[in-house]
């Protein structure tokens, strides 16, 4: 019983985020920081899946691996886009899109 709430928690974490990032698409660091939020609950749900099932663990570990190099990715382009325009406000950068 209590398995099923932490996943309905993560469900919900993933929803919100899902819902963040549409609705809060100005700024890229919120963008970043509800990507990882996604990120995060699908890893904790992909762990709880691989022991309900007594799967490896390894699939978790590729994923958390990737979702890293993710996350850095990220950063280095939000520092870049400081550096070189001064603000993460997209709306405001006429020649990105």
């Amino acid at each position: 019983m209590l398995m099923y709430i932490y996943i309905y928690s993560l469900i919900f974490l993933f929803i919100s985020g899902v819902l963040v990032y549409i609705f809060k698409y100005k700024h890229f660091l919120l963008m970043l920081i509800s990507l990882e939020s996604m990120v995060v609950s699908l890893y904790v749900l992909i762990f709880f899946y691989c022991g309900q099932f007594t799967f490896e663990y390894f699939i978790s570990l590729f994923y958390l691996t990737l979702s890293v190099c993710e996350s850095s990715l990220g950063l280095s382009l939000l520092v870049m886009l400081i550096r070189t325009y001064g603000s993460d406000m997209l709306l405001s950068y006429d020649s990105l899109w």
